[in-house]
């Protein structure tokens, strides 16, 4: 879906798909180099989010590796996290042994890939490796360690590329800053 087709819910542009698929360019092929050779590599998409972001990447990765989803949320129909985790759909794949890449759409507080990274490594995974497209350091409250970023973004709300609000605007194909007044709207 092109901008166009929402533009009165848009305020802004913030990345742009040509931007998107350089960085992803860039990550994938620094990505296949430092795993090169590692046979038992997994990569976890977080859903729904993360649809995007794993299948690019991957499709523009070097080297071969089965991906896997998991469902978790610490959001319900709103702006902020709960802090709660939930596990919605599991992984169908032993991680045990196994390095991991989880791949994210976006770390907001970090509580939720934080709580993911710490289960990963208890389910026995060799060693557990983030990428996320995007990053908001100013909404950290759990630092988590991030091998590959993406972007890093403002304190501003994001739609596009598999991000959403209440399952709409994920098939934008760039990143775009929704405007307030529609999720303002809805809230109320």
């Amino acid at each position: 879906m092109q901008i166009a087709d929402v533009q009165d819910d848009i305020e802004k542009v913030l990345i742009s798909h040509d931007q998107l698929e350089k960085r992803l360019d860039e990550v994938a092929a620094q990505i296949s180099h430092d795993f090169a050779g590692d046979d038992d590599l997994l990569l976890i998409a977080v859903l729904k989010g993360a649809v995007n972001t794993i299948t690019s990447i991957s499709q523009k990765m070097s080297i071969p590796t089965p991906i896997d989803f998991m469902s978790i949320s610490s959001y319900g129909r709103g702006t902020e996290t709960s802090g709660v985790i939930k596990v919605r759909s599991d992984l169908t794949t032993d991680v045990r042994g196994r390095d991991v890449l989880i791949c994210e759409d976006i770390i907001d507080t970090g509580v939720t890939l934080d709580w993911l990274r710490k289960e990963l490594k208890r389910r026995g995974a060799k060693s557990v490796t983030i990428f996320t497209l995007l990053s908001k350091p100013s909404r950290r409250t759990v630092e988590v360690p991030v091998e590959y970023v993406g972007f890093e973004v403002p304190d501003e709300f994001v739609v596009g590329f598999g991000l959403d609000f209440n399952e709409k605007y994920r098939n934008l194909d760039c990143i775009a800053v929704l405007k307030p007044s529609v999720y303002e709207e809805d809230a109320a």
